[in-house]
């Protein structure tokens, strides 16, 4: 039997998990599912995700069922509108009082072949910048340590950003990548399909860039900064981190709009112009349907703007608005240098109760399950949890420029487009 050292050592060597990582299901053998998760009911994130390896999805015109099965699960909390005990009856998995024994199927050694960690939604404490604090790091750490004990790891998704902290999200990176398993994050905004269907030109060089969204801060801030940095990664020499971040609320985001221009202080109208311009929610007056909004008219509507302005180690410029009163979508735009076109594109999310873009993701996720391989670095979600943790201290700071050496994340994205074209 592998002991504690000689499996940390094969760790750090990235051979643990090699059996696993980058093979083809056997024909006819299934592999097993453990769902680690927060909260289980309607529209959480475990109804959203978790139940497309109970029921399948749709892909591709035709209803693809996953060659996994959800044999265990581990549920935080467990309010009167829970689902997990009915899905459990349903679909024949056991829920169990702790991730070690979910993981380990309610025997002694590891007995599942991926874990889905969803750390979203439920009752958790919120710190004094208006982070949620969800206990994402917490399960990771004890995903880990049945790992560390039983000599074998598997691949891990975990939802959403990383951590509210910093230092944690940056652990657990490191850990996946120490360890040697695969391990992907984020938001289903990066896959899910756009319109018009277009990506960044690999290999760009861009100059700013901005997306245009609707939610609150800590919960879709992180949405709208995955939108950015999908597009982002995919310029010329690769993702580079980001030096400094400023995020705006109330007024000061009109006084900023006003500015015209990023080195005044705000940001290129031409490219909030062009994300409204793809938008299919954006807000008229009463009777009207096709008319671009005034300045008085978005101030009337939107009661209170967000904007984080972040600088890129090599010099792009980014800028997040959350407009709520605006429109109900994400919509995206880029400045090309020495290109007068500017692209932009909508990050397209069809509504309840399909909510397919989930899908769109779990497909992502079933793929390194299957193979062994992320699709794409989870570098991405590493920079953008660091993202949203300065934004709100940014906010919390008396909305100051903060400098964010520690976001010096460097990674590569595949050349390869990621989202859903068909």
């Amino acid at each position: 039997m592998i002991n504690r050292r000689t499996f940390l050592k094969a760790a750090g060597a990235g051979l643990v998990g090699a059996a696993f990582g980058g093979t083809e299901p056997t024909p006819g053998v299934r592999r097993k599912l453990a769902v680690v998760t927060t909260l289980w009911n309607y529209h959480s994130h475990a109804w959203h995700m978790a139940e497309r390896f109970l029921g399948g999805y749709p892909r591709e015109g035709r209803w693809h069922r996953p060659s996994l099965d959800v044999v265990s699960a581990y549920v935080d909390q467990t309010p009167e509108n829970d689902l997990s005990r009915t899905r459990s009856k349903e679909f024949g998995f056991k829920i169990y009082p702790t991730v070690a024994q979910a993981l380990r199927s309610g025997g002694e050694k590891l007995a599942v072949d991926a874990v889905l960690l969803i750390g979203e939604h439920g009752n958790y404490p919120v710190n004094e910048i208006g982070q949620k604090q969800y206990p994402r790091y917490e399960l990771f750490k004890q995903i880990v340590e049945v790992f560390r004990q039983d000599g074998r790891t598997t691949p891990v998704f975990s939802d959403k950003h990383l951590s509210w902290k910093w230092e944690w999200a940056k652990e657990m990176t490191d850990t996946s990548r120490s360890m040697g398993f695969p391990f992907l994050a984020g938001s289903s905004l990066p896959v899910t399909w756009r319109m018009p269907s277009i990506d960044m030109p690999y290999g760009a060089d861009v100059e700013e860039v901005l997306c245009v969204a609707f939610g609150a801060v800590d919960i879709y801030d992180f949405h709208a900064l995955e939108t950015i940095q999908c597009m982002a990664e995919r310029r010329r020499g690769g993702e580079t981190g980001v030096v400094a971040m400023q995020a705006l609320r109330g007024p000061a985001v009109w006084e900023a709009m006003q500015a015209g221009s990023w080195a005044a202080g705000g940001w290129d109208p031409k490219l909030f112009e062009a994300c409204l311009s793809r938008s299919q929610t954006l807000a008229q007056p009463e009777t009207f349907s096709h008319r671009y909004p005034t300045a008085a008219q978005m101030r009337e509507w939107v009661k209170q703007p967000v904007a984080y302005r972040f600088e890129y180690a090599d010099g792009l410029k980014a800028t997040m608005l959350m407009m709520n009163g605006l429109l109900e979508d994400f919509t995206f735009a880029a400045r090309l240098a020495g290109q007068s076109q500017l692209i932009s594109t909508l990050f397209h999310l069809p509504p309840n109760p399909n909510v397919v873009y989930s899908a769109a993701l779990m497909s992502k996720v079933e793929e390194m399950f299957m193979t062994g391989k992320a699709p794409y670095p989870v570098e991405r979600t590493l920079l953008t949890s660091g993202l949203v943790a300065a934004g709100l201290l940014s906010l919390a700071s008396g909305q100051k420029r903060i400098e964010t050496p520690h976001l010096s994340v460097r990674y590569r994205s595949p050349q390869e487009s990621q989202f859903w074209r068909s």
